[in-house]
């Protein structure tokens, strides 16, 4: 971590003026997303002599990048920027794997479920924004986001704690003991919005029943104002974590607003506004939001949680546009946190560089990197969660029937990603795949995911005082 940020310093040592962006002027938030954007893309590792396409630089693992492509492909959906297109439909089918499901035999040492999760999202996002599709000799976005679905929920395990997730996929990775609430929310966020997208009950009974299990679980306390919880122990399943993050609040109001806009169910309406009230109490210091769980006196985030507020405003703009009743308050938060944010924007050797704490008011070159240029961009893009460039104009058909028009697409709106119910079926359970792994591989495996483990557990030291 010292290394890490040492580097930083050296490479990102110059400041300049703040981003300064006028909220209500489309244009404006286009064009200081774009400076955003080029500093995250500073990052990439798949231009670089030696790097790997679809992969950012060291040390930033494989489910980061796979969210890294979400907010890349949103950049260009709300502002209408193609500039990294290409990259970011290369990356995206250059890491699904011999099976077309996201499940690549050089990530066996460190993927999770969740890891799989945020790349399945991904192709769900490119699907109902009808980015550019693949060739037909490739597999399509939906195809991808089913096949991510249909093999994480083949793996539900119902013989410890009566159901759910586990963290790990892959039995020799530490944290194969532990289900975790972000993989559980991919799921239900997954679920959600295949149903939304194709209109097949078997993603809403799996919605449901993800949704159920985190409940009974007590991962989804409504009793304590729907705080979510990161995970349980599989050998202790009243052993609860008790961190609170914001990405996991995001999944499941995110999910749930898709749900709500797909049903008309006011259940999933409810639920989302309960999760909007524990994000609230939890997540906004003078409406600028904030990772409480390791920005509570001193920063102490990991790689992985600085780029969870980035997860969190994409879903949360979901919500304000599918639910009118908490729309204005969100909002008001995505648009003081999009200052606030941009306030930091004032680093590197670019002069756009963002760092962590959006409650300064000023640029820290003690905490920038990826997560951070990511947290900026959403924030600042889901400002134009209402007017996207990309949304296709309205159209009416002979039947009355409209199509296109502001919100994800599904296909009988306008969306012509193709799947198939069946995709990923067919691929090779991982736990039995004859994979190559020596035992120092192994062992490598083991210290990459306790030393996750460790920086959850140390990061959210406060909880525990």
């Amino acid at each position: 971590m010292k290394l890490t940020r040492l580097i930083s310093r050296l490479l990102f040592a110059t400041t300049a003026s703040a981003l300064t962006v006028d909220l209500d002027d489309p244009e404006s938030i286009s064009a200081n997303a774009a400076l955003i954007a080029q500093g995250l893309m500073n990052y990439y590792d798949g231009h670089r002599y030696g790097g790997v396409v679809g992969m950012f630089v060291f040390p930033y693992y494989w489910w980061e990048a796979g969210a890294a492509w979400n907010s890349m492909l949103d950049f260009w959906y709300y502002t209408g920027n193609d500039t990294y297109n290409d990259v970011v439909k290369e990356a995206l089918l250059y890491q699904v794997g011999k099976n077309n499901d996201y499940l690549p035999v050089n990530q066996s040492t460190t993927e999770g479920n969740d890891d799989q999760g945020f790349w399945g999202i991904t192709a769900m996002a490119a699907a109902e924004k009808n980015f550019s599709n693949p060739g037909k000799d490739e597999p399509q976005w939906l195809y991808l986001a089913q096949a991510v679905f249909n093999t994480m929920s083949a793996r539900w395990d119902t013989d410890n704690c009566g159901g759910g997730l586990r963290w790990q996929i892959y039995t020799w990775n530490n944290g194969y003991d532990y289900k975790n609430t972000v993989s559980n929310g991919c799921l239900f966020n997954l679920a959600a919005r295949l149903y939304r997208y194709t209109g097949n009950d078997t993603y809403l009974h799996w919605a449901e029943k993800a949704w159920d299990w985190c409940e009974k679980s007590g991962l989804l306390n409504k009793e304590d104002h729907y705080h979510i919880r990161d995970g349980v122990d599989v050998n202790n399943c009243t052993n609860i974590t008790p961190y609170v993050w914001t990405y996991n609040a995001g999944l499941f109001i995110g999910g749930s607003a898709f749900l709500y806009n797909a049903t008309s169910d006011e259940q999933w309406a409810t639920r989302a506004k309960n999760i909007w009230t524990g994000c609230e109490d939890l997540f906004f210091q003078d409406d600028k939001m904030v990772e409480i769980s390791c920005q509570q006196t001193r920063i102490t985030c990991n790689n992985d949680q600085r780029c969870f507020k980035a997860i969190f405003s994409r879903f949360i703009g979901y919500a304000a546009l599918f639910l009118p009743d908490i729309r204005d308050d969100i909002m008001k938060k995505l648009r003081a946190s999009a200052t606030a944010a941009l306030a930091t924007c004032s680093g590197g050797s670019d002069g756009h560089t963002c760092s962590i704490d959006w409650l300064t008011g000023s640029y820290s070159n003690d905490w920038i990197g990826l997560g951070e240029q990511m947290s900026a961009l959403e924030v600042l893009q889901n400002n134009l969660i209402f007017n996207p460039k990309m949304a296709p104009k309205p159209t009416t058909n002979e039947n009355g029937t409209t199509s296109g028009g502001v919100g994800p697409l599904t296909h009988d709106t306008g969306g012509t990603s193709e799947g198939s119910p069946d995709a990923g079926s067919s691929s090779a359970n991982p736990l039995l795949m004859n994979l190559d792994i020596k035992g120092s591989d192994k062992a490598g495996a083991g210290v990459i995911t306790a030393v996750l483990l460790i920086g959850v557990l140390g990061s959210g030291w406060w909880m525990l005082a």
